[in-house]
């Protein structure tokens, strides 16, 4: 097992947060209100000195795309964890995706992905126009669609857009965030029972979740994991930070009703589970 996940199974608190960092540097920020506060928006640099463009909110980083040529390249690992859902099954052609943020999942399908159509729900408005402004979100919308495939945003509440039985989909993909702290209402098992019944036989949950006190804290993942075995009958987690980016650790959890072939898993066993998380 590795240094992280060693850190896995030993640690114990709670919390979340958006977890990427990028070099010092960075021109005039752009300023925008948003519903979770004010965001703001600037090129940095990173490790190898490409420019790179961040969104931040609540003191953390919550999206990023690099510039040019490379923009619909995803800057950080667990946007590329992701994709892992097209390794796990291969002909997956209809996505929903909860929390838009940069949209740098979605740029990814659009890119890599032909034919796929992507749902994104993102439940602020300001954030879609800061993606249509800074993050190429049109230029993927027009990707998706000369590949034959399509990229649709709607503006709602995750957890209210479950609720109105959309789907079937293939895969759903959970990355909300308000500054450091997930929404919780999407991690209930409530909530996954709703990601449940949007998903066609065999689909996927995949859900970003974070570490915190420098990668010591995951007792919101031995939660989740937790919680998603009441909703699915099997569950992954593997990791997903980026060491150079990171200032938390990124995990992928990954559930199913079909077993779920990833050999780099990390092991748990029933010490390891949390609290199962309720709504209140």
């Amino acid at each position: 097992m590795s240094h992280r996940g060693s850190r896995l199974i030993g640690a114990a608190l709670a919390c979340g947060a958006a977890a990427a960092v990028c070099r010092v540097w960075r021109a005039r920020p752009h300023v925008v209100r948003t519903m979770s506060g004010i965001a703001l928006v600037y090129t940095t640099r990173d490790a190898s000195g490409g420019r790179v463009r961040v969104l931040r909110t609540g003191g953390v980083y919550q999206s990023a795309t690099h510039l040019g040529a490379r923009r619909m390249e995803p800057v950080f690992e667990y946007y590329r964890a992701f994709g892992r859902l097209f390794d796990l099954r291969p002909d997956a052609r209809q996505l929903l995706a909860i929390g838009g943020g940069g949209f740098a999942f979605p740029k990814l399908v659009a890119a890599e992905h032909p034919g796929v159509r992507t749902d994104v729900v993102e439940i602020d408005p300001a954030v879609v126009r800061i993606a249509r402004r800074w993050f190429y979100l049109d230029d993927a919308v027009a990707l998706a669609r000369a590949g034959s495939g399509d990229l649709q945003v709607i503006c709602d509440d995750g957890r209210r857009f479950l609720e109105s039985e959309p789907g079937p989909y293939d895969a759903v993909v959970l990355d909300a965030f308000v500054g450091e702290t997930p929404v919780r209402s999407l991690a209930t098992v409530g909530a996954l029972r709703l990601v449940h019944r949007a998903l066609a036989p065999g689909g996927l949950l995949l859900m970003n979740v974070v570490s915190c006190a420098d990668g010591t804290d995951v007792s919101f993942l031995r939660s989740v994991v937790a919680t998603a075995l009441v909703a699915f009958d099997h569950v992954k987690v593997v990791p997903a930070t980026d060491d150079s980016h990171a200032a938390e650790d990124n995990y992928l959890l990954v559930a199913s009703d079909t077993p779920i072939d990833l050999p780099d898993a990390i092991p748990f066993d029933e010490d390891f589970l949390g609290d199962v998380l309720f709504d209140i």
